[in-house]
């Protein structure tokens, strides 16, 4: 029998622990309030009445907005009786305000925290995890020698979510002659940043399930299906589906509703748009038709795959911005593909306005 690694017996036990109780913490709290006054009589310089604000982000951060209301009664009356026994009189204008700003903003944060059932530190793990999860459904698995795949997503504003993901799968569930079948999803979901990132979160994982699971024509038909069951406002999402087979380098590319995908022909040095004419959006109609597109890929040729960030400028046709991304490819081209997803993207010059997306597969 495996023996647990004493990292993961301590995170079994951390989460086993359960969480104090918040009478016990309100009074844990209310004991540090009046050694603050205490402290604030005896040692003035180092208790002065601002660092209440301190004492009410602690509450804010483990207590409940019902003992957190009674808890800023208990600071309330500790700054007072500081204060007064101190002999310093009524705390000056300033102060309060502070105060009262630090309470408004503090309620605030612990109403939005309880409307999610998450308390202190749980919620900010919860959400590095989900980000961890949504990268890893883009995880590339291992590929062929003499094959490649590069990616770079980067969220609108430096977010740590965003509403473009990748999902990736290798081989075919059933079909052992598809174990060469190197299939790619990027998906760009309405919204943006932190809006979309539940969203995000929630497709890849339905995306991921079904890529690999069923032949490549019925993937973009199946996550249609998938978007439009779960009845969403804004509940569309473009997406651009690649399936490659690592044996022969023929390709399938896929598009509903995305920019067109780019073929790097390494024995002319051009990029090829391919622009067959794509399919509609995801999670609009009830039985759209994916047009597909096939190639070959040679040694030394590559597929760019990308979202609308990447080349969607205020003011501009979209094709202004294919046109300055496909010049940073060629100015990539010439050093080979290996690290150059970044350059590209920063060649492209999108600005991070938008979330932004970049997928490069070649073969050397």
């Amino acid at each position: 029998m495996a023996v647990p690694s004493t990292s993961a017996w301590a995170s079994t036990r951390l989460r086993r622990r359960p969480v104090p109780r918040q009478p016990a913490l309100l009074g844990t709290l209310t004991l540090v309030a009046v050694l603050y006054s205490v402290g604030a009589v005896w040692a003035p310089a180092w208790f002065p009445i601002a660092t209440a604000v301190l004492w009410l982000m602690l509450g804010g951060f483990f207590l409940r907005v019902v003992y957190l209301l009674a808890y800023f009664v208990v600071v309330g009356v500790a700054v007072v009786v500081g204060a007064n026994l101190r002999h310093t009189g009524a705390p000056q204008p300033g102060v309060v305000l502070t105060l009262v700003v630090a309470s408004v903003l503090v309620f605030a944060y612990a109403r939005s925290r309880e409307r999610v059932g998450i308390q202190g530190s749980q919620g900010a793990s919860m959400l590095v995890d989900l980000r961890d999860r949504l990268l890893a459904h883009g995880r590339v698995p291992p590929l062929d020698p003499g094959w490649g795949v590069e990616t770079e997503l980067r969220a609108a504003y430096g977010d740590s979510f965003s509403g473009d993901f990748l999902v990736a799968s290798r081989g075919h569930v059933g079909d052992p002659a598809l174990r060469s079948l190197l299939e790619l999803a990027l998906v760009d979901v309405s919204g943006k940043g932190q809006a979309a990132g539940t969203r995000s979160l929630l497709l890849s994982g339905a995306f991921g399930g079904l890529l690999g699971a069923m032949p490549a024509a019925g993937f973009l038909p199946a996550a249609n299906r998938y978007l439009l069951r779960q009845g969403w406002d804004e509940g569309f999402a473009t997406a651009v589906h690649v399936a490659v087979d690592l044996r022969s380098g023929a390709y399938q590319v896929r598009t509903a509703g995305h920019p067109p995908a780019a073929h790097y022909h390494h024995g002319s040095g051009v990029w090829e748009l391919l622009t067959d004419r794509g399919g509609p959006l995801l999670g609009v109609l009830d039985e759209p038709e994916f047009p597909h597109h096939t190639g070959h890929l040679q040694s030394g040729d590559a597929l760019l795959l990308y979202t609308d960030g990447l080349v969607e400028t205020g003011g501009r046709d979209i094709a202004f911005g294919i046109d300055r991304l496909v010049g940073a490819a060629e100015r990539a081209a010439p050093h080979g593909f290996r690290g150059a997803a970044g350059r590209i993207l920063e060649g492209a010059r999108a600005g991070d306005g938008d979330d932004r997306a970049l997928v490069v597969v070649w073969r050397a």
